[in-house]
């Protein structure tokens, strides 16, 4: 006999909440997990996403960094010359991070802080670190490569 699907408590309240609330189709998908298909084919072994330009390295502090929202990317600088680039979506419950200071990416939603040099987390409710980029820096260009 195949043994059946596992859901959490945590769905079950967060989708249970949405009914009785009279919730539409789109509160309901908000109950399903953080990942969304576009991590789950990278994480599949599919081919790894095209370069994204990201302009001038620059606008990238020597011992901070700036968080590429619309690309969901982040680059840090931890050291002079020395580009770091990560996933912008927090390890915890996906939320895109909002600022790099203090040496640390910081994500809004629940206050977990990752490393600048390496996006290890320094403080959590995160579970893993950031997951790192390729980053290039060309004629004073910021080039990464999503994965």
């Amino acid at each position: 006999m195949p043994d059946s699907p596992v859901t959490s408590r945590r769905t079950l309240l967060c989708c249970g909440a949405a009914v009785l609330a009279g919730g539409s189709a789109l509160a309901v998908a908000g109950c399903s997990s953080s990942a969304s298909s576009a991590d789950n084919s990278a994480s599949s072994g599919q081919k790894s996403a095209a370069p994204v330009q990201l302009g001038p390295a620059s606008a990238v502090p020597v011992g901070g960094g700036k968080v590429f929202r619309e690309q969901r990317i982040v680059v840090t600088q931890p050291t002079a010359g020395q580009y770091k680039a990560f996933s912008a979506r927090c390890t915890h419950a996906g939320c895109v991070v909002d600022q790099v200071a203090s040496g640390t990416i910081q994500c809004p939603c629940h206050g977990s802080r990752f490393a600048i040099a390496d996006g290890s987390v320094t403080d959590g409710p995160a579970p893993k670190p950031l997951p790192g980029y390729p980053v290039t820096v060309d004629n004073g260009q910021l080039t990464v490569t999503p994965s």
